[in-house]
């Protein structure tokens, strides 16, 4: 699979150009940072003393509350913490920024110049190794690279990039902490160093010469690779001890195990030399149980079937929407003196709506009998006309529900049982396991883009709840979500971007079994109570089970 990458640049007085960070805390407690767009949308209404910033303009459902420091979520109510941290500055550039450019850039078009090194210690190390095996390969070099023990605290930024790929660095060394250093002394002779100095080109990495006298350029197969190992692994204590930090790392080959504290920057160099490597992340991530048979698997008591399908339910027909809303509405004779809140024009006045007009009068207006908001009838059609024409309606300002709300959820299967398995947080019970299954197919008039093809990544989905008795409570709750269609939708992913994807709808469901590494898993005392109210938000509650059996 080929996907477009890019490179983005932050202006200096971005929240990443400032080291700022903003987090919000999960169900576990830890805190989770924002994505970069939207971290600089928070920190740009922070900065201009806003009292909250509403991120629905970037596609987010929250409003952030600077008195707070909360995150609410406009559909559900719900809060939650957020902070403001000083993390280190983004890296930064210098020289002019080139346009974003993607890969692979389209026939005809020049290439973006080149851009400036980054200045950071990694950087000037993975920089150093190429141009290592750059000299290397092209033939021998009194090069030598030397490491010595970098200052405690870095020096002011470097002007001096690190040498690009190919280039020669024979007359200069570089330095853990970026600069470029010469290596002649003034009586024009090599320093001589207290730390290791390690040659590029030693004895056993010398080109062959051919019958010409000229020395043949080997690929990088045929270089010492122990050799490029311990310079990796000379260079990486200096950054260790400079406090770079680093992640667990295995050779592949299997030959020379690297020190796991040196593996970070090991594994960076290594990879630079087009050495392989393998990265991993401790503590393991456990997403599935261990395996189950078939005879293992139980049905779960009080529940009918272990196998729900879904298709595409048709609108009731027979209803216009001005008999649906009828029995929801009385009409108000004398508005009140404010905004509707649909079109944003005074009730007094007529309906602001521009698109297709319903069959109503502009000026009548009605008030909802549950939650007592006063809207256009003009502006309240239009919204059921725009919607999924189920026959209920959500009052837009306090997301009450009137009837059954259903979904636009793509067919599929939902599979339910017990396994004999004990999640963390939850070892007096077994676990109930949900699988759903979406196939791909073509979006209905309902969906986004009619006509459309959609795709459905990661299914069959897995997912995890206690086997007690509010862990079935719970199951019960989201049948009926799945028969209303209420669980998936067609959109676009928060987490590829992929757009015309089934994603998951406001209904949070726990995909990690064994670990809570990604906060999709377990132990999380909250979840079951969390859950509960995501699925009364969408109208699913206790009261759904009785109208289910009737």
């Amino acid at each position: 699979t080929i996907r477009p990458v890019r490179r983005s640049y932050y202006d200096p007085s971005s929240a990443p150009g400032k080291g700022v960070v903003w987090e919000w805390e999960n169900d576990s407690g830890s805190w989770t940072p924002y994505d970069m767009d939207v971290g600089i949308t928070i920190q740009r209404a922070y900065e201009k003393q806003h009292p909250w910033v509403d991120l629905s303009a970037i596609g987010f459902c929250y409003v952030i509350d600077f008195a707070t420091m909360g995150q609410i979520n406009r559909q559900t109510q719900r809060k939650r913490r957020v902070r403001r941290r000083l993390d280190m500055v983004y890296p930064l550039i210098s020289g002019t920024l080139p346009k974003s450019q993607s890969w692979p850039a389209s026939p005809g078009v020049a290439a973006a110049p080149p851009v400036p090194a980054c200045a950071c210690p990694q950087c000037l190390l993975v920089m150093s190794v190429k141009a290592t095996v750059s000299v290397s390969a092209a033939g021998p070099s009194t090069a030598t690279l030397q490491t010595r023990k970098a200052p405690s605290v870095p020096p002011a930024a470097p002007k001096a990039t690190a040498p690009a790929p190919g280039a020669k660095v024979s007359s200069s060394m570089i330095t853990a902490r970026g600069s470029l250093k010469p290596l002649a002394d003034q009586g024009g002779r090599r320093q001589a160093a207290s730390t290791p100095t390690l040659s590029s080109a030693s004895s056993n990495t010398s080109p062959p010469v051919t019958g010409s006298g000229k020395a043949s350029r080997p690929g990088l197969s045929t270089l010492n690779r122990s050799h490029l190992q311990r310079l990796a692994i000379a260079q990486s204590r200096v950054l260790i001890a400079s406090g770079v930090p680093t992640v667990p790392v295995k050779n592949l080959t299997g030959s020379s195990p690297v020190n796991p504290a040196l593996a970070g920057i090991t594994g960076i160099l290594m990879s630079a030399a087009g050495l392989p490597v393998c990265l991993t992340r401790p503590p393991k991530l456990v997403l599935h149980p261990p395996p189950v048979s078939k005879s293992e698997i139980q049905s779960i008591p009080g529940i009918s079937h272990t196998c729900r399908k879904t298709t595409k339910k048709q609108a009731k027909k027979g209803k216009t929407p001005e008999e649906v809303l009828k029995k929801y509405l009385q009409k108000v004779r004398h508005p009140p003196d404010e905004d509707c809140t649909i079109c944003m024009e005074r009730l007094s006045a007529p309906s602001g709506y521009k698109g297709p007009q319903p069959a109503v009068k502009p000026d009548l207006v009605g008030k909802l009998v549950k939650c007592g908001h006063v809207f256009h009838l003009h502006c309240l059609v239009a919204m059921y006309n725009n919607g999924n024409k189920d026959g209920s309606l959500q009052c837009p300002t306090c997301k009450t529900i009137y009837g059954v709300k259903t979904g636009t959820q793509p067919p599929g299967k939902m599979e339910y049982h017990i396994i004999p398995h004990a999640l963390p947080g939850h070892s007096d019970c077994k676990t109930i396991r949900i699988i759903y299954n979406i196939p791909p197919g073509v979006q209905g008039s309902e969906h986004p883009n009619p006509g459309k093809s959609f795709t459905a990544r990661g299914f069959p989905r897995h997912c995890y709840l206690p086997d007690s008795e509010k862990g079935r409570k719970v199951l019960k709750l989201l049948l009926v979500a799945w028969d209303r269609r209420l669980i998936f939708a067609i959109g676009t992913s928060s987490t590829t971007g992929e757009s015309d994807t089934v994603i998951w709808n406001e209904i949070h469901h726990k995909t990690e079994f064994g670990s809570n590494l990604t906060g999709h898993g377990y132990p999380d005392i909250n979840y079951l109570d969390n859950v509960l109210a995501e699925l009364a938000a969408q109208g699913i509650t206790e009261e759904s089970l009785v109208q289910e059996k009737d």
